[in-house]
């Protein structure tokens, strides 16, 4: 359980360093007022707020986020959220009712594309004129 709870207390310091050093993450935050939960089934979670192009968040659970994510446990929310493939790892959570989303789908698919902003950049690789 304090894998899982430390894992959403990190996964808010890391958006907010996003939106301090990433003027994309900023302007893609700019404006929006959302408030979100990840738990477990059982109530253990956390909220999430992001108003005035800024994320906050608090231990605990409100009556009416925008969307939920949770999980059937605190060792699956960890290992899901933690997975290096993250999506395949939320599909396959999904597919096996390790993980439930409720609410506003259309704010589910705004925060996925702002979990993008933390994602290692791709590295290409340089031209070698050798190779031909």
């Amino acid at each position: 359980m304090l894998k899982f709870k430390f894992l959403l207390w990190m996964f808010t310091k890391l958006l907010q360093r996003q939106i301090k050093n990433n003027p994309d993450c900023a302007r893609y935050v700019a404006g929006k007022v959302l408030v979100f939960q990840i738990r477990t089934e059982a109530g253990a979670g956390r909220t999430f707020v992001i108003r005035d192009g800024a994320i906050r968040s608090v231990a605990g659970l409100v009556d009416q986020p925008r969307f939920i994510f949770s999980f059937k446990d605190a060792r699956k929310g960890f290992a899901i959220l933690s997975a290096k493939d993250s999506q395949a790892a939320f599909l396959r959570g999904l597919g096996s009712k390790d993980l439930t989303i409720g609410g506003d789908f259309l704010e589910v698919m705004w925060f996925q594309s702002l979990t993008a902003f933390l994602q290692p950049p791709k590295v290409v690789a340089p031209y070698d004129r050798t190779a031909f």
